[in-house]
């Protein structure tokens, strides 16, 4: 995709100066890093926002849900703003929008304003994934463009990871405000950096030369507007659900494997503690792998079947048996790596579906199914909990990689199949 000074998008791949592409790569990235970070930055302050504004957990629940809501209803025109006016500044303006909502929370202290910021948030996280992907379809080299994929994912994961224990150290050496700012401030920074040093925008592009034949081609975008039924065709509904399901299963285990762990099967908290972080960071460490694999198979339905189903029986072997403490670490460790894995070939059956300069669209509609997840996975698994059955947080969870597993295998048969004559 051609793209100008401007940011607009003409449906063509362009060719980057030496060192532009991973100069532009590092950008994306360090956004994506910025967008988990910020997601968290509130959850390890809730109980000095208890105090400080004196409400309850269902208040600060209340938060969280109007930013998934907000998310998931803007992803997808999101998406088509981004298709429309280019996707470098729609990110950019998110990444400014959600900075300064949590920075202004170190400076206005009331509930009703945390409602507030919790629904600007959500319209800034809406942003990423359909313009970070459009950047990187337009930009990448189709060798590499599986491994820049894993390295978006890796560094979203990196900011998720160390926003806690940055966010409490800063909260209980200094303040909670000082906190709250320096989240700000970080993403100013990041938007500033895509703003002025941005190799898309410095250099003078030019349209690749003619790929060869056995190279994979990108259609000239038209004029034409692209049908809705483009836009909502089986594979990208398919996709769509498949995002749902990985956030149920990956939610049930990030959010509540811990307790899950300590109330059903007696397991010190240290060690259900050390158990999640295994299954977060081999996740990430999978995603690294996973795009190198992504690079050398067109068959990502099956590389994301395959993963899941080992996934699968990791988890049931988690759910059926009381583990040691060292197997139940090496068991979750080697479960996460194996769903870090397919994350990049997810992201490359999504952008064989959509159509021509529509990559962002494609990818904001599909992502909907991660907020769709993220709202109603924590009260299917917070019932489940309050009914005193923790051993189905690993049993629903498993359940729902098997379904990932079975809807990866059906759309990679159906997509092998020859169009009728």
């Amino acid at each position: 995709m051609t793209t100008t000074a401007s940011g607009t998008s003409s449906g063509r791949k362009v060719a980057l100066p030496e060192g532009a592409e991973a100069k532009t790569l590092a950008l994306i990235c360090w956004a994506h890093a910025i967008s988990h970070f910020h997601i968290l930055v509130l959850p390890p302050l809730f109980p000095f926002l208890l105090d400080s504004l004196q409400i309850g957990f269902i208040e600060l629940g209340l938060a969280l849900t109007v930013f998934n809501v907000v998310t998931g209803l803007t992803q997808a025109p999101v998406g088509f703003l981004a298709d429309r006016f280019g996707a470098r500044p729609i990110l950019i303006i998110g990444l400014v929008i959600g900075s300064l909502s949590l920075g202004s929370l170190g400076f206005i202290h009331s509930y009703p304003w945390l409602l507030a910021v919790a629904a600007m948030a959500g319209l800034a996280n809406a942003v990423y994934h359909p313009c970070d992907y459009s950047i990187l379809s337009e930009v990448i080299d189709e060798s590499r463009i599986g491994r820049a994929f894993s390295r978006h994912t890796f560094f979203g994961f990196f900011g998720g990871a160390v926003a806690p224990p940055i966010i409490l150290l800063i909260a209980t050496q200094i303040s909670v405000d000082a906190a709250l700012i320096f989240s700000g401030g970080i993403g100013i920074a990041v938007a500033c950096a895509m703003h002025f040093l941005d190799p898309i925008r410095i250099a003078k592009l030019q349209p690749l030369p003619a790929a060869p034949n056995n190279a994979h081609k990108e259609p000239a975008a038209t004029s034409a507007p692209i049908p809705i039924r483009s836009l909502l065709s089986p594979s990208i509904l398919n996709l769509t659900l498949f995002f749902l399901l990985l956030s149920l299963s990956n939610g049930a285990i990030q959010n509540f494997s811990v307790v899950a762990l300590v109330d059903g099967y007696n397991v010190e908290l240290t060690w259900a503690n050390a158990a999640l972080t295994s299954f977060l960071l081999f996740s990430a460490i999978g995603v690294l792998a996973g795009g190198t694999i992504a690079d050398r198979t067109n068959r990502h339905g099956d590389v994301a079947a395959a993963g899941f189903s080992m996934a699968t029986l990791l988890v049931l072997l988690v759910a059926t048996t009381s583990l040691h403490p060292l197997l139940l670490v090496a068991v979750l460790g080697t479960a996460g790596f194996m769903t870090g894995i397919i994350a990049p070939s997810r992201d490359m059956l999504v952008r064989a579906a959509a159509p021509p300069g529509a990559s962002g669209r494609v990818f904001g509609i599909v992502s909907t199914g991660f907020s769709i997840g993220g709202a109603i996975g924590p009260i299917i698994f917070g019932w489940i909990m309050d009914r005193g059955y923790p051993t189905w947080v690993f049993f629903g969870a498993a359940m729902f990689m098997l379904l990932t597993t079975l809807l990866a295998f059906i759309s990679e048969r159906r997509s092998a199949r020859p169009p009728p004559n």
